[in-house]
């Protein structure tokens, strides 16, 4: 029997899901594709899980998926795979955008949705035929590198299996409170064109939906109170008719589980819509407000207003859902002023949570094109690609000024007065949070002091010969 081990890399550094175990969906997906078509599986979770290079061993394919921030990791697992004579599939948003860079460390990259290629891939591989026929390939060929042409987007979601999380054998799984937490996709593509979001580059800009009945199948799977289920969608209320068919259905087969989604502010505008989401078990919705300043907003084409926030905020607290409000700071609109009034809004706002990342130009979106073009990159070590750490020179703040404002903003709203406070209303889910917030900056700063160091010193112009090879010195493992 032929065997594959899909890998998801280690991040590099700490996040706000750090906690949790949320895994990507792709590699289930796969794994589930090339389980039923009788091969052995197996999936490594890095930060579940270390690495077994006896089981990899025994591989006849690997497939890596990788993000952005993740891609140096991936290239070094990749290099020593391929030194055990193993060929590389690689996958996912940061292969797909920097094709030929990932092809350096990889035999094949799949770019963009992987399951149609995937199956055209080995359909080719077991009848070692030629892969010129396989849709959204890259590979090298007589020293040259082929793109094949990309595939059509799968229009047909119900088609896609199951993602089969059994696959993952490891005991020691991160819960949400005891709870497992499931991750369901609905959807995919968004016709939204955020300037910093890398979702088209995967998924294209057209909704595609799976059925109502298809998804209450899966649903039925983890019905069981001691699950926690996340909507993976990037919009989880894209078509409001159909989630209000599913929102009822979920309440018609009466799941004991608690859910959590991504949505936008729009939704808030349909009281209706909510209130099925409150009955049908909906806890948390994760909204990406991004910004309080007008100008941002219209400079990150992000569609929305500040009144269309400040309602849905008020919407969901009257229905008792909790918020974890997201924002990004490093606009070319933003500056000291605007940190301070979006810090005061979300205070103000008292949201459950609050996440304040630093803007990042990823490669394969409008942002990443324009601030390149600009010149104004300054790192290019894909592991500090994270909203965490600042990458490019922004226009109002100075590098170090920009990385001090996102450590203020988590400073003011992760801190005593803010616990004493969601203590003294009765919210013990953002006390909790704010305590493993406030315990996650802590930590962050700590292993970040070289990173924030060099900041310092490029600020005032100052040449450091440790600059040029800060990778080594920076302690963000």
């Amino acid at each position: 029997m032929s065997k594959i081990i899909f890998i998801e890399p280690q991040p590099p550094n700490l996040h706000y899901f750090s906690k949790f175990m949320t895994p990507r969906l792709g590699i289930f997906i796969l794994g589930s594709i090339m389980k039923k078509r009788g091969w052995e599986v197996e999936l490594f979770i890095e930060e579940v899980e270390k690495l077994d290079w006896n089981r990899i061993k025994s591989a006849d394919i690997v497939g890596i998926s990788s993000i952005t921030s993740t891609a140096p990791r991936a290239y070094k697992i990749a290099d020593k795979v391929r030194d055990m004579g193993i060929p590389v599939i690689m996958g996912g948003v940061h292969p797909t955008s920097l094709t030929e860079e990932a092809l350096e460390h990889s035999n094949f990259v799949i770019r963009g949705e992987g399951e149609d290629s995937l199956i055209a891939f080995i359909d080719t591989w077991e009848k070692k035929g030629d892969f010129s026929s396989v849709p959204n390939l890259s590979y090298k060929k007589n020293d040259k590198i082929v793109h094949n042409p990309a595939g059509n987007f799968i229009t047909n979601l119900d088609n896609i299996p199951f993602p089969d999380f059994s696959l993952f054998k490891s005991k020691d799984k991160k819960t949400l409170r005891g709870k497992t937490i499931i991750s369901i996709q609905t959807s995919r593509g968004c016709p939204f064109q955020c300037s910093f979001c890398s979702v088209t580059s995967m998924f294209g800009r057209k909704y595609r939906f799976r059925s109502v009945e298809n998804i209450i199948r899966e649903l039925r799977q983890y019905k069981s109170e001691k699950n926690f289920v996340f909507f993976y969608d990037d919009n989880f209320a894209a078509n409001l008719e159909q989630t209000k068919e599913l929102l009822n259905a979920m309440i018609r087969e009466k799941f004991k589980f608690k859910w959590s989604a991504q949505v936008r502010v729009n939704i808030a505008k349909d009281t209706e819509l909510v209130k099925l989401m409150k009955k049908a078990g909906c806890y948390t919705v994760f909204i990406g407000f991004e910004s309080v300043n007008p100008e941002s907003l219209s400079e990150m084409k992000k569609s929305q207003k500040i009144e269309d926030i400040v309602k849905a905020i008020k919407i969901f607290q009257n229905h008792n859902i909790h918020i974890h409000g997201m924002f990004i700071l490093g606009f070319d609109q933003d500056n000291w002023k605007t940190v301070k009034k979006t810090v005061q809004f979300a205070r103000r706002s008292r949201l459950t949570s609050f996440q304040f990342s630093i803007l990042t130009p990823f490669p394969g979106t409008e942002l990443y094109k324009k601030i390149k073009s600009d010149n104004r990159i300054l790192f290019d070590d894909w592991s500090l690609y994270d909203a965490h750490h600042v990458v490019f020179k922004p226009a109002n703040f100075s590098i170090s000024e920009l990385q001090y404002a996102q450590m203020y903003s988590h400073k003011k709203l992760y801190s005593t007065y803010e616990r004493i406070r969601k203590l003294i209303t009765g919210d013990r889910t953002g006390f909790r949070l704010n305590f493993y917030g406030h315990h996650l900056n802590r930590i962050w700063k700590k292993r970040n002091k070289t990173f924030l160091k060099v900041l310092d010193l490029l600020k005032h112009n100052k040449k450091a010969d440790f600059i040029i090879d800060y990778r080594e010195k920076i302690a963000l493992n």
